[in-house]
């Protein structure tokens, strides 16, 4: 298991308590509203969102809640070298597949963890942004939301590619992650607007790698109603 898993193996940090706050305002925004799909974006690589999924759906799992994080990042996804598990069969597997006598429970992978749950990016497909638009994986979505109190979706950055866009729209809530002095400002508004443009939910921005000297390592902003 990485060091990226702050929550596990610093659960006293600053940036776990970030982390724990970020889960706090995402369950408290759920007490009129179901929420059970979360998706975790950002609005260009290199921004921390597979840290934050990561961290995120710990700290789900650590609180009583049965979690399966999903890697949708058919490109550039990390969850199985965070986690060290195996990704010789994921996601983009199982979409190709499904229908064709596959089990679905045989692509979920336990952790450490308890209570939390992966299933990897798989093998890198030609067309990333079909396999996530098409009906099969919408159909795999309510399997697992069937069987998971909370489904975390890390998805690929906003610009420039479609993705996050297509699975927006199956999300109860999308969280945008940014870095400090490297996001780019217009490319975080962009990302934004094309969020909204398409209708998702909003919940807040996470500003990753803080310097510890000015406060916590993340800082969590609602969005405004």
């Amino acid at each position: 298991m990485k060091e990226e898993l702050v929550i596990v193996n610093k659960p006293k940090s600053a940036i776990s308590e970030d982390i724990r706050t970020i889960r706090t305002n995402l369950e408290f925004s759920a007490i009129e509203d179901d929420i059970q799909t979360i998706m975790i974006t950002s609005a260009s690589s290199g921004d921390g969102k597979s840290f934050v999924s990561s961290n995120l759906a710990a700290s789900f799992a650590t609180n009583n809640k049965k979690v399966l994080l999903l890697d949708c990042d058919f490109r550039l996804g990390r969850q199985h070298k965070i986690f060290n598990l195996s990704n010789k069969k994921g996601l983009s597997d199982l979409i190709l597949k499904y229908g064709k006598d596959e089990e679905l429970n045989d692509y979920i992978q336990s952790t450490s963890i308890k209570n939390l749950y992966v299933v990897t990016m798989g093998r890198i497909p030609p067309n990333p942004s079909e396999l996530l638009s098409g009906k099969k994986f919408n159909k795999i979505l309510d399997f697992f939301k069937y069987n998971f109190d909370i489904v975390i979706l890390d998805c690929p950055p906003v610009i420039g590619l479609s993705d996050a866009l297509i699975v927006s729209k199956l999300a109860d809530r999308t969280v945008l992650v940014c870095s400090h002095d490297i996001t780019n400002i217009d490319d975080l508004e962009h990302a934004k607007k094309s969020l909204e443009s398409i209708g998702a939910d909003i919940a807040g921005v996470v500003i990753n790698k803080v310097p510890q000297k000015k406060g916590n390592s993340n800082y969590y902003y609602e969005k405004e109603n």
